[in-house]
């Protein structure tokens, strides 16, 4: 029962129990995107979202490679 009461374990409990809800666009990107009659505009904007996670993704992804390649030259070295 005491490890119940760690730091940890309250910190979920309270994310969990206490999340607010937020916007998923600014007032003015909501204000441009208002109505049917932007479908060409919405989709520019969804698209220019997508090209710039690609960004953070790749970093990411070659960091991970680089030290998985770190870790296994170290491994294959120690046998």
């Amino acid at each position: 029962m005491r490890n119940f009461f760690s730091p940890k374990y309250i910190y979920i409990l309270f994310s969990i129990f206490c999340s607010l809800s937020a916007n998923a666009q600014c007032a003015m990107c909501r204000a441009a995107l208002a109505g049917d009659s932007n479908i060409k505009k919405a989709e520019a904007v969804n698209d220019g979202i997508v090209f710039l996670m690609i960004i953070p993704y790749l970093l990411v992804a070659i960091i991970g490679f680089l030290i998985y390649k770190m870790y296994r030259s170290k491994k294959k070295n120690a046998v």
